[in-house]
């Protein structure tokens, strides 16, 4: 009986302190509502508030507006198509863009740029004319080939070969980055020389040279995709090497060595491409970098001044 009398008090008493507790916490609850103590109301969501933009209205240029050169641009605000001569252009999403002037450019150019609303946006452009050398060069018109028919024989398959490659389509941004010297040394030729061989006028030269000894390594100026990487040498241009940098910007260089790099293969800015030489139509070991812009034939040594 004691027991039973020890286990029914520390029920009570259990019973006591819980309904104690109970009393207690109802005891805060209803002084914390008289004391206007309540629980913080949810937030609301605060409104973002849009991001607004400078608009453009005009073009932004930046480059040599001049026979040979090459203009990185800004569209104005909400362009869509770009014209330049009447000739749709390619146009990033970011609005950025390039136009080249081939060494026999007209004197003036017409960029247009159709928006989504408001008129057009037309700018007028002044190209000013080159100033070329004559440079006379010891060498076969013919290059490698030892006679004419020979050259026109291996022509027609270098020929097809070069104009496959310029019109594959890849998807680079090395447009965007500056250029570095394929390999540095002293230039020997230049952009936009009339070329005379051995008292025969032929056509301009449409690249610089860098004349460094055999088998000196050059590097990638940007980022691009090779579009050919010739196997056996070519009459005229020798070992070439062409790459697409993106945006109908591409590089060529001619008379090499040897090549570290093939077909198709995504190089980077500053990689070994392969080794400086003199086969096809060179009088001496040098470097041949040529640059065109959709067709138009631009000076790669305004890239890197």
């Amino acid at each position: 009986m004691g027991v039973i009398r020890r286990k029914g008090t520390g029920l009570a008493l259990a019973a006591m302190l819980c309904a104690g507790c109970a009393a207690s916490g109802d005891g805060n609850a209803a002084r914390d509502a008289e004391s206007g103590n309540r629980a913080p109301a949810a937030s609301k969501p605060v409104a973002s508030v849009p991001i607004t933009r400078p608009v453009r209205n005009d073009f932004l240029l930046q480059g040599d507006m001049r026979q040979g050169g090459l203009v990185r641009g800004l569209a104005p605000s909400d362009t869509v198509t770009l014209l330049l001569n009447g000739s749709e252009i390619p146009l990033a999403a970011d609005g950025r863009f390039l136009i080249g002037f081939d060494r026999d450019a007209p004197p003036t150019a017409n960029l247009v740029a159709k928006r989504v609303r408001g008129a057009d946006i037309v700018r007028p452009l002044g190209v000013a004319a080159g100033d070329w050398r004559i440079e006379h060069i010891n060498a076969r018109a013919t290059g490698s080939a030892k006679t004419s028919a020979e050259f026109e024989r291996r022509r027609a398959s270098e020929l097809a070969q070069m104009g496959a490659a310029r019109a594959t389509i890849v998807r680079s941004e090395g447009w965007r980055q500056n250029f570095i010297w394929p390999v540095k040394g002293r230039l020997s030729g230049y952009f936009g020389s009339q070329r005379v061989y051995r008292g025969e006028p032929g056509n301009y030269h449409n690249g610089n040279d860098i004349a460094v000894p055999t088998g000196t390594p050059f590097v990638a100026p940007a980022d691009g995709v090779v579009i050919l990487a010739a196997d056996k040498p070519f009459t005229l241009e020798g070992l070439i090497l062409m790459i697409d940098h993106g945006n109908g910007l591409s590089s060529v260089f001619l008379h090499n060595s040897r090549l570290d790099v093939k077909t198709g293969d995504v190089v980077r800015q500053g990689q070994q491409l392969g080794a400086v030489g003199a086969t096809g139509r060179a009088t001496g070991p040098h470097m041949h970098w040529a640059m065109r812009w959709r067709g138009a034939k631009v000076d790669s040594l305004l890239l890197v001044k």
